[in-house]
C-alpha cells in the first residue's frame, strides 16, 4: 500500500497510543504528521521525539511553552488552543485523521477535516451522536469516507465489504455487559469510581469505560450505528456478550448473518481503519475456540441500565435530543469521576436535562454549539 501520513487527534488517550503502536509496527506504511493532546504536555513530548512529526497541537494553551521549548529545537512545529486543532488537520500533507478526541470536543475537528477532504479513521463516537445527520450529509458531499474505528462499528463495517449492494436486514450490536452486569439497583447505588473502572475485557480511558458500566456506550453506538450504516432504529438491535469474542453481527435479507470475531484488542480495528481497504500483517494474539468453548447471550437490562433506553428514545426523538443526551452524560460522568453525584445519579442528571433543554427539531450546527453549551451548565447545577 501506498504510505499515508497520518494525523491523531488525542495521541496521548487509550486510542491515539494504540494507534501509534499500530504504526510503529509498519513504518514502511505510515507517517505520523500530526499529534495533539489536550493536557498530557510530557506524553506528546515523548511521542512528538520519537515519531517526528511535522507539528504537534496542545490544546491547552498553558502548556504551550513547555511543549515548545523541548520541540522547537527538534525542529517540530508547536501549536496550542482549540483554533489550532481545528484547523491542522486541512495540512495538505495529510491523508487521513483519526478523531480519537474524547466527547464533544471532536466535532468541529471532524467538520474542518471532512470539508478539507480527508478520510476521517473515526473513533470519537460523539461527533456521530451530536450531529449525526449533518456529518453524514457533509461528508457525502465532499465524497469523504469516514471509517468505523469503534470495534462494534469496525466489525459491521468488516461484514459489509463485498456485500455494499445487499439490503441489511438487521444490524446486532454486542455489548460485554460491563463490570456491573446482572446486578440490581440496590447493588449499584453504592458502587464507587474505582469499582466502575474495572472494565472485564477491554483497556479504555476512564470516560468510555464508565459509559461502559452504564451501557450508555452502548446507547451511543447504537446512534452512531444509525448514522454510520444508513439504517432504521428499528433495524438495531443490541445483545450482551460477555465474553467480547463477537464483535457485531450482520443479518441479510437472505436470513444469513455475518460477525466479525478476534480477541478484544482495539488494535485490530483501527489497523484495519488505517489500511483500508488492504489488511497488513499483524502479530497480534490469536483467538482459540479451545480457549472459549462457550459464546453466550442475553438481553440487556435496560430497567437497572437506563442509559441505554434513554439512547433509543433521544435517537428516535431526533433534532438537537442526542446533543442534550451527550453533553449531560459528559458532565455526570465526570461529576462520578469526581464523587459529586451516585452511580445511579448519571442517569438522574441526563433525564432531568433533557427534560429542561430546549428541544430544536431541525438543528444547524450553531445550535448544536448552543444547546451543548446550555445542556452543561444545566447538568453543573444538576450536580452542585
Amino acid at each position: 500500500m501506498k504510505k499515508r501520513n497520518i494525523a491523531i487527534l488525542g495521541s496521548t488517550g487509550s486510542i491515539g497510543t494504540q494507534a501509534l503502536d499500530v504504526i510503529k509496527r509498519h513504518p514502511e506504511n505510515f507517517e505520523v504528521e500530526v499529534l495533539t493532546a489536550q493536557n498530557s504536555a510530557e506524553l506528546l513530548i515523548t511521542q512528538a521525539l520519537e515519531f517526528k512529526p511535522n507539528c504537534v497541537v496542545i490544546g491547552n494553551e498553558a502548556l504551550y511553552q513547555q511543549v515548545f521549548d523541548v520541540l522547537d529545537p527538534q525542529d517540530i512545529k508547536v501549536y496550542a488552543g482549540e483554533n489550532a486543532l481545528a484547523s491542522v488537520v486541512e495540512m495538505e500533507t495529510i491523508d487521513l485523521v483519526l478523531t480519537a478526541l474524547v466527547g464533544y470536543s471532536g466535532l468541529l475537528p471532524t467538520i474542518r477535516a471532512i470539508n478539507a477532504g480527508k478520510t476521517i479513521a473515526l473513533a470519537n463516537k460523539e461527533t456521530l451522536v451530536v450531529a449525526g445527520e449533518l456529518i453524514t450529509k457533509l461528508a457525502q458531499e465532499r465524497s469523504v469516507n469516514i471509517l468505523p474505528v469503534d470495534s462494534e462499528h469496525s466489525a459491521i463495517f468488516q461484514c459489509l465489504v463485498g456485500e455494499f449492494q445487499n439490503p441489511i436486514e438487521k444490524l446486532i450490536l454486542t455489548a460485554s455487559g460491563g463490570p456491573f452486569r446482572g446486578k440490581d439497583r440496590s447493588l449499584l447505588q453504592e458502587v464507587t469510581k474505582e469499582q466502575a473502572l474495572k472494565h472485564p475485557n477491554w483497556d479504555m480511558g476512564a470516560k468510555i469505560t464508565i459509559d461502559s458500566a452504564t451501557m450508555m456506550n452502548k446507547g451511543l453506538e447504537v446512534i452512531e450505528a444509525k448514522w454510520l450504516f444508513g439504517v432504521s432504529l428499528d433495524q438495531i438491535e443490541v445483545v450482551v456478550h460477555p465474553q467480547s469474542i463477537i464483535h457485531s453481527i450482520v443479518q441479510f435479507e437472505d436470513a444469513s448473518m455475518k460477525a466479525q470475531m478476534g480477541l478484544p484488542d482495539m488494535r485490530v480495528p483501527i489497523q484495519f481503519a488505517l489500511t483500508y481497504p488492504e489488511r497488513l500483517k499483524a502479530d497480534f494474539p490469536r483467538f482459540n475456540f479451545l480457549d472459549y468453548p462457550q459464546l453466550t447471550f442475553e438481553k440487556p437490562d435496560i430497567d437497572t441500565f437506563r442509559n441505554l433506553g434513554l439512547a433509543f428514545e433521544v435517537a428516535k426523538e431526533g433534532g438537537n435530543q442526542p446533543c442534550i443526551l451527550n453533553a449531560a452524560n459528559e458532565i455526570a460522568v465526570q461529576g462520578f469521576l469526581e464523587d459529586k453525584v451516585g452511580f445511579l445519579e448519571i442517569s438522574d442528571v441526563i433525564e432531568n436535562c433533557l427534560k429542561k433543554v430546549s428541544y430544536i427539531r431541525n438543528p444547524e450546527l450553531e445550535d448544536f454549539i448552543q444547546t451543548d453549551k446550555e445542556t452543561r451548565a444545566k447538568a453543573l447545577e444538576l450536580i452542585r
